[in-house]
């Protein structure tokens, strides 16, 4: 059955340790980057202080251990000696390693899997027991353990799952084979840690299969370029709406296919829409700061829309750390006592206070982050491909290992799916920025400080933000904490409306009404505690796009109007939407770079 199976596994086997060998000499392996090294070591400092605490209470540690034994001794009864399929560990109700029959009919697997789910649960029932340890030091802790255990799981290797083994007999190891292929290429297309693909990146065509909504570039400088959808109604509302997307990743998550696209949908209800597409930066941008993102990009934006619309008022939308920028933006205006150019705010997922970020919190210490500034630096810019393996191993198992397993071990090919293309089409960030968000931002979480930040010359004072805004989040996000956000959005001033939906960060957002999958909380009175506003909050079924726009006509004038040209004298349409911007893939070569538009850019913007 294995005539060739053995010669042509090891001859992918030999081929993949060459190139893994060869990308550890480069460098490209993470193994002996200051990042490892730094995080190793703050691992081994909260370990010691781990030991440390629990020797000093030798009862409680005793009881654990007790209580871990009694019941790996049932597990053993039960399964072994009495083939009883009753279990005393059982799997959480999102946890899909274990589906497969296998785990629960057969005895050995049976086995391997109480044992190790019980074994999990009680290293960190152990961590969270020992007293005297930080909170900030128990939150690694709980993290990087849980990562070491859930690449531990038996379901992750052939000898140890079920299904994996009974697969590679039926097809007599190709799957082994194909996947080793795979994992080949991944780690070829990778940067410091192994980036599984979730798709297939040949997939889809942007411009034609996502973010194919019709527009056009009329505005171009060395940051973003900005687009101008065409109307799909005869008439619009007369406010435009410009929406900046967060520069870590590409902005058509909300130009998906049609059928998913919240870009389409907003033109469809009348709303005349403005698209920000940041530039993807390579080394020639790493003096690119937070703050540029405010005075070269949002605020150039702002004044073509101003030109080309001839509304001294526009309302504005932020997604995730865009929306961070966009209160920044506001802020700006406001210390700068200019009008008030912009009418409305809304903020997606964004972060204001970022004293409660969530899980990526674990990374957020003195030394991490001095290690980051150290590669950032020397590279010029945050690699994207490995922010985006961070990301995923938030959610490590619904994330990453079921992709691994997919891919390489069961050797199928990745689904075509528009969203996890989008996940997959990584951006960098210029090391300056990169650095500025992580220490002045979710270290030392100035934002929210006085005199904390300044832009442009001017400190950013979010209580000067006196606009209507609306916040809406997400229960089950893993970037940005709804809690966290919640308190953000107690920082600023005027007339706020906060709205939680329901899933995740991306999922929850990008939430088309015609699916009528995911509802949301509304409570028009804010709390100083976000569960207390979740407990006198009122759930609504659909999506909560319909709200927002129903929140949104109130700063629009009922009368709806011819819609606009698209561009203007000083500011001509320079191409067809996507534009350029939005096609740099990783890795950014200095060459390959997307160049500006060979018009110079519009003096006007300067306004």
């Amino acid at each position: 059955m294995y005539q060739n199976f053995f010669s042509d596994y090891l001859v992918k086997l030999q081929e993949s340790n060459q190139q893994w060998w060869k990308d550890l000499e480069q460098g490209k392996a993470a193994v002996n980057t200051p990042l490892n090294k730094a995080i190793q070591e703050q691992s081994l400092e909260d370990t010691a202080k781990l030991l440390e605490g629990a020797a000093n209470q030798p009862a409680a540690m005793l009881q654990i251990q007790m209580q871990w034994w009694e019941q790996q001794m049932q597990i053993w009864q039960n399964v072994a000696l009495a083939a009883n399929n009753e279990e005393i560990v059982t799997p959480e109700k999102d946890d899909k390693r274990f589906q497969d029959k296998g785990w629960q009919d057969e005895v050995f697997y049976n086995f391997i899997k109480q044992s190790y789910l019980l074994f999990g649960r009680t290293y960190l029932e152990t961590i969270n027991a020992v007293e005297g340890l930080d909170d900030k030091a128990k939150e690694r802790l709980n993290f990087f353990s849980r990562q070491a255990i859930n690449a531990m799981s038996p379901s992750n290797f052939v000898g140890t799952n079920p299904e994996l083994l009974k697969l590679t007999m039926e097809k007599n190891g190709e799957n082994l084979v194909k996947g080793l292929q795979s994992l080949q290429e991944d780690i070829e297309s990778s940067s410091d840690i192994l980036k599984v693909r979730m798709t297939n990146n040949n997939a889809f065509r942007i411009g034609e299969d996502i973010a194919n909504t019709q527009g056009d570039v009329v505005f171009q400088n060395e940051l973003f370029e900005l687009i101008q959808y065409r109307p799909l109604t005869k008439t619009v509302n007369a406010t435009p709406l410009l929406i900046v997307p967060p520069f870590i990743n590409k902005y058509y998550i909300l130009d998906l296919r049609e059928k998913n696209s919240m870009v389409r949908w907003l033109v469809e209800q009348g709303h005349t829409v403005f698209m920000m597409s940041w530039r993807n930066p390579g080394v020639e941008q790493k003096d690119v700061e937070f703050g540029d993102y405010v005075t070269e990009g949002v605020v150039k934006a702002v004044s073509a829309i101003e030109d080309i619309t001839g509304q001294s008022q526009i309302n504005a939308a932020g997604y995730c750390i865009g929306g961070t920028v966009l209160a920044s933006t506001i802020a700006y205006y406001a210390a700068k006592r200019m009008k008030a150019r912009i009418k409305s705010a809304s903020f997606f997922t964004t972060l204001l206070d970022f004293g409660q970020p969530g899980e990526v919190g674990a990374y957020i210490n003195d030394s991490v982050i001095s290690a980051i500034e150290i590669q950032n630096t020397a590279r010029g810019y945050m690699d994207g491909r490995s922010l985006s393996v961070t990301f995923s191993l938030l959610r490590e198992n619904s994330l990453y290992w079921n992709y691994y397993i997919d891919n390489y071990l069961k050797g199928n090919s990745p689904v075509d799916f528009d969203l996890l293309y989008w996940n997959s089409d990584s951006t960098n960030v210029a090391a300056a920025t990169h650095n500025f968000m992580l220490r002045e931002l979710y270290l030392n979480n100035k934002l929210v400080q006085d005199k904390g930040v300044k832009v442009g010359g001017v400190w950013i004072d979010l209580n000067k933000i006196k606009i209507p805004t609306y916040f809406i989040s997400t229960k089950e996000d893993h970037i940005a904490l709804w809690q966290g956000t919640y308190r953000g959005a107690l920082n600023v001033g005027g007339n706020k409306t906060f709205v939680l939906g329901e899933s995740g960060h991306i999922a929850g957002i990008v939430n088309h009404p015609a699916k009528g999958k995911y509802g949301y909380w509304v409570n028009s009175e804010l709390s100083e505690s976000a569960d207390d506003w979740f407990e006198s909050a009122d759930h609504n079924s659909g999506s909560w796009w319909t709200h927002w726009d129903e929140w949104l006509s109130a700063y629009n004038p009922k009368e709806k109007i011819e819609p606009y040209a698209q561009g203007s004298e000083n500011f001509p349409v320079l191409g067809v939407a996507p534009g350029n911007y939005v096609k740099q893939v990783l890795p950014i070569q200095p060459e390959a770079e997307a160049k500006p538009a060979a018009k110079k850019p519009h003096a006007k913007a300067d306004a």
